[in-house]
């Protein structure tokens, strides 16, 4: 037996969105916070590098010991 309350597609979509919303979302000013103001860190700068200088890597050894 199916006990699930049914909901309308207006009704699904104004739940979801009170979930997602904190609870003093007005009084929070998101936009006015000095975490969401600043660029990225330095991580997302050195990952690329890393993935890179790992490919470079792989592939050398690829290419000089796969050439015994």
């Amino acid at each position: 037996m199916d006990t699930k309350e049914s909901k309308t597609p207006e009704e699904e979509k104004e739940h979801l969105t009170n979930e997602r919303k904190p609870e003093n979302y007005a009084a929070s000013k998101p936009e006015k916070q000095p975490e969401a103001q600043k660029p990225a860190g330095g991580m997302q700068k050195i990952l690329p590098l890393i993935i890179i200088g790992v490919g470079i890597l792989v592939v050398a050894l690829l290419f000089f010991g796969g050439a015994d």
